[in-house]
């Protein structure tokens, strides 16, 4: 038996009014998915669980079947981790954005306009992190460059319990009631305020500017966390695996849990991604002796973040066509026993541009057995009436892993 997870990232929504109503799952075209929901197990999973934030960390790692509540200790130290980054227990990890904000008097007056810096290419990112880390490294204190506008900070160490808000949830909205509080706020307040006045003439923004793409105006710290402790997959479920992801955080969780990192060419992280790439990567992985695969979809909630309504139906698309259809032609052609879990981490949406923990939409298929659970269309109304709700979302893995449906609730 093999084991595939398509994970669409903020791939559910509410109503969307330029969409008359509807949502992106229930415009957008796919068969595929619609096939298989006829004749699976659908419902919904509750990935966040209650009073933590809706991160794309908590929710993954729910997916990926560790229970946050238990795991969970902040979202950059998991991205440090595929970064190659070496922690010790003490250190503390920051998440660090290249943001671009709007405003030339106080920085506490100053408006978030992107929080990616108009997805600013990594090659260009490298050289101002490198630039800005020449200027505050200390004993400490250490920048590392990471992908277009993801990077890390590592204070060593130092204590945790700073309150800080990711720049994606404050898009166009001024950050005087966002900046850092707590332990460590002063040491990452200044450095947001002069990393602003170390780039303002920078050559590259001078280019940018020139280029007609917004300047790169500050660093912006968040998602604090010490070195996690995961157990592993073969520990877990006796089973060896890869994660196939563009994204420093996924790519962080499955190297944790010592699941095969499958680096794909042309893998973005945005709706420019090597879908078909990530498709191909994933059966490799399966042919070449591992059980089990995560393929991680960034696209959609980027799609979300920045209200861009035809590029998120589009992307949902392309993961029918491009990920999960040729990913099931492969393994129906190689008559192979697998189950496939296909379903976003959390909602993403468009009319709210960060992350919401409600519930998602789930499929789960097995090519052994028909599900009596199936529904016409792979849509949160639809997934909503089958009554089906997995209230942990950790135990949905078990789930795909071991068979059966005794976890759920009706």
């Amino acid at each position: 038996m093999k084991y595939i997870v398509i994970l669409g990232d903020g791939m559910a929504d509410y109503p969307v009014e330029e969409l008359n109503g509807a949502t992106p799952l229930e415009v957008a075209s796919k068969p595929t998915m619609d096939g298989l929901a006829r004749k699976s197990i659908c419902g919904l999973v509750k990935t966040v669980p209650e009073g933590m934030p809706p991160g794309s960390d908590t929710a993954n790692l729910s997916v990926m079947g560790y229970d946050p509540q238990v795991y969970y200790t902040g979202r950059s130290p998991l991205e440090a981790v595929s970064m190659g980054i070496h922690m010790q227990k003490e250190d503390v990890a920051y998440r660090c954005n290249i943001v671009s904000m709007d405003g030339d008097g106080a920085y506490e007056d100053c408006i978030m306009r992107d929080y990616s810096c108009d997805e600013i290419p990594t090659e260009e990112s490298e050289v101002l992190i490198r630039y800005l880390d020449e200027y505050f490294r200390k004993e400490n204190v250490k920048l590392y460059p990471g992908i277009s506008y993801r990077h890390c900070l590592i204070l060593q160490k130092a204590e945790t319990g700073c309150n800080l808000t990711p720049p994606h949830d404050i898009s166009d909205k001024g950050v005087k009631d966002f900046l850092p509080k707590g332990k460590n706020s002063e040491l990452l307040y200044d450095m947001m305020q002069k990393s602003r006045e170390l780039l303002k003439n920078h050559p590259i923004n001078e280019a940018r500017i020139k280029r007609g793409v917004r300047p790169a105006t500050s660093l912006w710290f968040w998602g604090e966390g010490r070195k996690p402790a995961l157990s592993t997959y073969q520990e877990k479920y006796g089973i060896r695996g890869a994660v196939v992801s563009a994204v420093d955080l996924i790519k962080g969780i499955g190297m944790c849990a010592e699941l095969d990192n499958i680096e794909v060419e042309g893998a973005t992280g945005n709706i420019h991604t090597n879908f078909k790439g990530k498709a191909m990567a994933a059966v490799d992985t399966l042919k070449n002796g591992n059980d089990y695969v995560y393929v991680h979809v960034e696209a959609p909630d980027e799609c979300g973040h920045r209200h861009e309504v035809e590029n998120k139906v589009l992307s949902i698309e392309k993961i029918d066509k491009e990920v999960i259809a040729p990913i099931l032609s492969e393994m129906e052609n190689r008559n192979e026993d697998f189950r496939m879990l296909i379903l976003p981490d959390h909602p993403t949406p468009l009319s709210l541009r960060t992350h919401v923990s409600d519930p998602v939409p789930f499929i789960l298929y097995d090519s052994t057995k028909a599900s009596d659970k199936g529904i016409d269309s792979y849509t949160e109304k639809n997934a909503e009436k089958t009554g089906v709700f997995v209230e942990k979302g950790h135990t949905l893995m078990d789930i795909l892993i071991r068979g059966g449906d005794e976890n759920y609730a009706h």
